[in-house]
């Protein structure tokens, strides 16, 4: 309970020149603090009402200051959203400063005879516990906001999964500080042991640090980021996304491609978790890895775009650049990356096969003599001939 306590006799000189002490209190700020001259008249108007009823508050405290905490709760009480919304904590403390400052400069001839003392002791205390009512209505409109933003990403990471993004999805995102960024990817893995909550403020603290726009989710066992930011290697998300990886849980964490903006997200999260369902297939993939680098794996899993990506990236290039790339490919894949066994078996001299390899790694980007290249292009093979075989040319 607080000890200082001024006289009635104080307290009804005080509310007569209330008045004249918020008027006053206005001045100073408007003349001392640069932030609250920059606002709009509605936004000062806002901040004007504070004051007055800053002084209008101390005077029923003085009446019951043990009463103190739900009486400088009134200071805020006539809009504590806007407040938190108009000026921040530090500014805020500047006004109660700037005014408290005012009342203590006249305690002197508000006091009634041998009660200054007193008066500036309940100034100091009433002060304090205004300070404590200010840092209660920021931490409840934190909290708000807080568990508000927490809705709405939950939406709108639904709906970028769904591939159903709409004008009301932007608004969320732009909402949540998404800065319309021209590189988007999705990042999907298992989430660690903690709260949903928990790991998606984890992930907001690691994208902001790195300077990326996050929008994340939960969905069962699986935990999915989409990340916005201006990549130096467009090609190269899984860079990107490495300070990230840290937040999601044990096993794989599989990084889509990228695309231009968020209502094309959805192939990139489609990607990521169709590569996450198949990267048990290969079990000493990097952490993270990309949803292409599992294209084999996503085919064999039964993903319809993984085979069709296969199909045009690798297949029909190397059919259409002629030249006997396919054959020698297939034959190299057959050989166990024999070259001299390779030139054998299409009756052409080993140097030729030389050649065509490297023709092949031109096209496709893939080296037939190395293990991982040439499971890919193995099953790119397969799903190719296959596809060619269901789809005859006319």
């Amino acid at each position: 309970m607080p000890s200082a306590r001024a006289s009635a006799a104080t307290v009804t000189r005080i509310e007569r020149a209330s008045g004249d002490l918020a008027s006053e209190a206005m001045s100073r700020v408007e003349a001392t603090l640069p932030w609250f001259r920059a606002m709009s008249a509605d936004d000062r108007s806002w901040i004007t009402l504070v004051a007055q009823a800053g002084i209008g508050a101390f005077v029923a405290w003085s009446r019951r200051p043990d009463a103190a905490r739900a009486i400088t709760a009134e200071v805020f009480g006539s809009a504590p959203r806007e407040l938190a919304r108009v000026v921040t904590l530090q500014q805020t403390v500047e006004l109660v400063r700037t005014t408290i400052e005012v009342v203590e400069e006249h305690s002197a001839e508000l006091a009634e005879p041998g009660d200054e003392a007193p008066l500036r002791e309940a100034v100091l205390v009433f002060a304090r516990e205004v300070a404590f009512a200010a840092a209660e209505v920021y931490a409840q409109a934190a909290e708000i906001r807080g568990a508000w933003d927490a809705r709405l990403e939950a939406l709108l990471a639904d709906a970028l999964m769904r591939g159903d993004v709409g004008d009301d999805d932007l608004s969320r995102a732009a909402a949540l500080g998404w800065s319309r960024a021209p590189h988007v990817f999705a990042i999907a893995g298992s989430p660690p042991d903690v709260t949903a909550a928990t790991v998606v403020d984890a992930l907001r603290r690691a994208a902001r640090h790195a300077g990326l726009d996050v929008v994340s989710g939960v969905h069962g066992h699986e935990l999915v980021s989409i990340v916005g930011g201006t990549l130096t290697d467009r090609s190269d998300p899984v860079s990107a996304a490495a300070p990230m990886v840290a937040q999601f849980g044990v096993g794989p964490v599989v990084v889509g491609p990228v695309v231009d903006d968020l209502t094309a997200a959805a192939r990139s999260v489609a990607a990521a978790r169709a590569g996450l369902r198949a990267a048990p297939g290969w079990p000493d993939a990097p952490r993270p890895v990309s949803a292409d680098d599992l294209l084999p794996e996503r085919a064999l899993d039964g993903d319809a775009n993984a085979r069709q990506a296969l199909v045009d990236r690798i297949y029909r290039p190397l059919a259409e650049a002629g030249g006997g790339l396919l054959e020698t490919a297939a034959a190299v894949l057959e050989q166990s990356a024999s070259l001299e066994a390779a030139a054998r078996a299409l009756f052409v001299h080993a140097n030729t096969v030389r050649y065509r390899l490297r023709r092949i790694a031109e096209v496709s980007g893939l080296v037939p003599t190395e293990p991982r290249d040439a499971f890919t292009l193995r099953v790119a093979l397969t799903v190719g001939r296959l596809d060619q075989s269901n789809n005859p040319p006319l």
